[in-house]
């Protein structure tokens, strides 16, 4: 990127067999791994190429604001995402 643009983006990661899956639910991408930090930079690594091509294409700060990101004075923030496991017993 030619300015640098810092951006703060949530992760959920589970494992599915025998995989990590890590997530993105603002930009909606996904990225895997055979450990959870493995797939965590495979996210990253994602998240910098799609974040660069829409920079490209002059659509970076569209798809921040549609994905609910605030504009901050050193970087983009997304939005607090509180996750938490619920049960209900039928």
């Amino acid at each position: 990127m030619a300015n640098t643009i810092k951006i703060d983006f949530n992760s959920q990661i589970w494992k599915e067999g025998k995989m990590y899956v890590a997530y993105t639910r603002e930009l909606d991408i996904s990225s895997c791994g055979g450990t959870k930090e493995k797939a965590k930079k495979n996210l990253r690594e994602a998240v910098e190429g799609f974040l660069e091509e829409a920079e490209r294409m002059g659509t970076l700060q569209n798809i921040l604001r549609e994905g609910g990101f605030v504009d901050g004075e050193q970087m983009w923030q997304a939005p607090k995402i509180f996750i938490e496991r619920l049960s209900i017993a039928l």
